[in-house]
């Protein structure tokens, strides 16, 4: 497993945009979901796969507040999903089932990020819940629809912040050692979006599915303050103060776009999704974690202070790709969701 983890040399960059991966590609009559596609990276995704002829779904939490994000986009349309109730992924899921329409693209992009420890209806830590069991039970829910495409991608949308936390396998849901700021609980469920990927190429790739997990960058909501982008909900864990000493923001409270530094625009951090889900040059490559549009490469562990640190190491560490660890995680999915 760790040996596919070498880049390709692409040819696209970290400043590359999702037009520009998107460049001769057509999409038309393809299918594709995006969970949180109304905002940030997500609507950049959407727009620009929409724009090289795909029909999107958009999954999220309130179809009708997500119409005026929408408007304009051809062949986009909202549906309700709340990555937090189980019975709100089943609905979605009989829903799109009942359409009869392959799914040829599933990014899995929406998330939370930091904060106080919340907890769900069934008592699970909310950014595992979302980030990673939510998505697993949307997937593996449209597994038939995912077939039925002939040639499929999944694409979950991680962090660099995988690298904070392996999972926690005596206790996912934080009983003790949460984090004032949370961090610790982000980084596992992370490190879950990648391993899910890394398991699901290894048992869907015979039937054409192939598995991605990608890391945006850093990129900020032009709308939503200066935090941490990433889907449908972000907290504001640093001060401007912090922000600044980070290089992150400048003076002005602007931010600052160095994709060099992986602080990137939508159109940039959105590069790596549709990368993932539509690169011919990824064909016959799956379970990998791809960064500024390649396969990034094995990197070594080592601790992380996000308050004070210019330039956060984002390429994936062993943990994240082990493939042992991968099967494990999909087991202990299936328990917690009593699938």
């Amino acid at each position: 497993m760790t040996q596919k983890q070498q880049p390709i040399g692409s040819g696209f960059t970290a400043a590359s945009t999702a037009d520009e991966v998107l460049k001769g590609i057509d999409l038309s009559g393809r299918n594709v979901i995006v969970t949180g596609g109304h905002r940030g990276i997500g609507l950049e995704t959407t727009r620009a796969l929409s724009k090289a002829g795909a029909s999107v779904t958009v999954a999220v939490r309130n179809p009708d507040g997500a119409a005026s994000a929408l408007a304009g986009i051809e062949r986009a349309e909202a549906g309700r999903l709340d990555l937090l109730d189980p019975v709100s992924i089943d609905a979605f899921v009989a829903r799109y089932l009942d359409s009869g329409r392959p799914l040829h693209i599933l990014v899995n992009n929406a998330g939370i990020m930091a904060g106080p420890l919340v907890r769900d209806a069934r008592g699970y830590e909310s950014q595992f819940a979302t980030n990673h069991l939510g998505h697993f039970q949307l997937t593996l829910g449209l597994l038939p629809a995912l077939r039925a495409a002939r040639g499929a991608r999944v694409v979950n949308v991680t962090s660099g912040g995988h690298r904070l936390s392996d999972i926690r396998w005596d206790d996912p849901h934080f009983t003790s050692g949460y984090d004032d700021m949370g961090m610790l609980g982000y980084g596992q469920s992370k490190t879950a979006n990648v391993l899910f990927a890394v398991e699901l190429d290894r048992r869907w790739a015979e039937d054409g599915i192939r598995g991605y997990a990608v890391h945006p960058g850093i990129v900020f909501g032009t709308n939503l303050g200066p935090h941490l982008a990433e889907g449908e909900e972000r907290t504001p864990w640093l001060s401007d103060d912090e922000l600044r000493a980070m290089g992150l923001i400048d003076a002005s409270g602007r931010p600052v776009n160095d994709p060099d530094r992986e602080l990137k625009t939508p159109q940039q951090g959105a590069s790596t999704s549709v990368f993932a889900a539509t690169s011919p040059l990824l064909a016959g490559i799956g379970g990998v974690y791809l960064k500024d549009n390649d396969i990034s490469p094995l990197d070594t562990p080592r601790p992380i202070d996000f308050g004070t640190e210019q330039d956060v190491p984002s390429d994936v560490v062993p943990h994240a790709v082990d493939p042992d660890s991968a099967r494990r995680l999909w087991e202990l999915s299936e328990r917690l969701l009593k699938l």
